[in-house]
């Protein structure tokens, strides 16, 4: 539209007409002024089917009441009002001004993502809005349930949370901004004192659960003590019995059986001071191998730690390099679009004579144009898969490691920490070009990456067919 204007006024009426009969867009006040505005009439335009029944181009109160109470399970029939007002048929368009002039229309990225947590309860897809920066003006495609859309861009799987959030997105772009329930402090209460007395359970039955080992630990030594106490009572009695049986068979034999009884209880009573003594000592040893493996543990933990600090550096100068070349790169591709433009430039200023216009007409530059258009256009789409596989691997790694790589100090100070003396990385310079076109000035490849409906791909196309029209006319 831009190379329209100086084509004379009556060319450049029959080129709106003509555009107005094959771009919706163009038949409605205020008209669109961006891709998003686009998705949104579009969006629109499924609600309005939705909501008229007999599809006579106008949505009536009945038909308003119907769709609240069928299609959005609500029972508050008199939101019809803040739809209508004083108008009882509304139409695309109406409802399109009415949508344009909205409270919502405006919100902006937080304020739709403080709507997803408070109003829609679904947190868990905050991230996803995050990504593909959703704000008040999309929220007319989630009402109108484009499953490509909802599915693919946004990444919402659940049929149950797609439903609430077309329900709640119709409830906000139909009738306004949602109103807050009040706050029920005595819920709060009951959560709080449950929330209390669970802890308070939890501490007292781990303390019993405590207790109680120490006792059966306590027990089980007991017990062994008993049983070895015992099996040394069944012995003596044994000897006592042999003894004894053999004093009845031989008296003369007395004397020395019992000094040999004495004999052998004085040795076990030395053999069960020896092996107290030898259980003492075991179990100082044990209490020293417990100390050694506890320093041990220790001197370990440290070794790791420095050596996951130095890997993260190491890692990190890693990433600081693949971007400086990654930023060689996209200066080339920016360098690339920017002499497509210059030679766009000298076209229009060839085209402002007729003599000009007829030797662009006839001459193979408009083709060349083309060429070097169509070259930038990939060359910054290879710039831009590069940075979205860059991206993706190192948050993998990321995550993998456990500790941030992308977030840096910067690779001088990376530099200066990883080597002892100054080192000169070959590192590429970057040539700053001597002007940029619009998508170099406004934001950078990454920018691109962050916003799906950026202009710098999808304008390059058109810029060729601006200049069919132009040859044309």
């Amino acid at each position: 539209m831009v190379y329209l204007w100086g084509l004379g006024t009556q060319n450049c009426s029959n080129i709106f007409a003509v555009l107005s009969h094959a771009d919706p867009c163009m038949v409605v006040y205020p008209p669109c002024m961006s891709e998003a505005d686009r998705f949104s009439l579009e969006a629109l335009r499924t609600i309005h089917q939705k909501i008229d029944d007999d599809q006579d181009g106008e949505i009536e109160v009945e038909e308003s009441k119907e769709f609240i109470i069928e299609d959005m399970k609500q029972q508050q029939t008199n939101k019809h009002s803040n739809l209508h007002r004083e108008d009882q048929h509304i139409t695309v368009e109406e409802l399109w001004r009415g949508w344009k002039s909205s409270e919502v229309h405006n919100w902006t990225q937080d304020d739709v993502l403080r709507w997803l947590k408070e109003f829609v309860e679904l947190p868990q897809y905050e991230k996803n809005f995050k990504d593909f920066k959703v704000n008040g003006n999309t929220l007319p495609r989630i009402a109108a349930n484009e499953p490509s859309f909802l599915s693919g861009q946004l990444r919402v799987q659940d049929q149950r949370d797609k439903q609430k959030l077309n329900i709640k997105a119709l409830d906000v772009v139909l009738f306004g901004p949602p109103t807050r329930p009040p706050h029920n402090y005595m819920k709060d209460l009951l959560l709080i004192v449950s929330v209390v007395m669970g802890i308070g359970g939890c501490w007292f039955a781990q303390a019993q659960n405590k207790a109680s080992k120490i006792h059966v630990s306590r027990m089980i030594k007991d017990l062994e003590s008993l049983q070895r106490a015992e099996q040394s009572l069944l012995d003596l009695q044994e000897q006592l019995e042999r003894a004894q049986e053999e004093k009845r068979n031989v008296a003369e034999e007395k004397q020395n059986l019992e000094e040999k009884m004495r004999d052998e209880i004085m040795g076990a009573q030395e053999e069960a001071h020896r092996l107290h003594r030898l259980r003492q000592g075991a179990v100082s040893e044990l209490s020293r191998l417990r100390f050694a493996e506890e320093e041990l543990e220790m001197q370990l933990n440290k070794s790791c730690t420095r050596f996951l600090s130095t890997l993260q550096q190491w890692l990190q100068l890693t990433h600081e390099v693949e971007v400086q070349y990654y930023n060689v790169k996209r200066h080339g591709a920016e360098l690339q679009l920017t002499t497509a433009k210059e030679e766009a430039e000298r076209i229009k200023k060839k085209r402002s004579s007729v003599l000009g216009t007829l030797h662009v007409a006839h001459s193979s530059s408009l083709d060349q144009v083309d060429q070097k258009i169509l070259e930038a256009k990939n060359a910054l789409s290879e710039v831009t898969a590069c940075l979205r596989e860059r991206l993706h691997r190192w948050s993998q790694m990321e995550r993998l490691c456990g500790f941030p790589i992308i977030r840096n100090p910067g690779l001088a100070n990376l530099t200066a920490k990883l080597y002892t003396e100054p080192v000169a990385l070959p590192l590429p310079r970057v040539l700053q070009p001597p002007f940029s076109c619009h998508s170099s000035i406004h934001g950078s490849i990454e920018d691109l990456l962050e916003d799906p409906t950026s202009p710098i791909l999808p304008q390059m196309p058109d810029c060729r067919q601006a200049f069919h029209c132009e040859l044309s006319c």
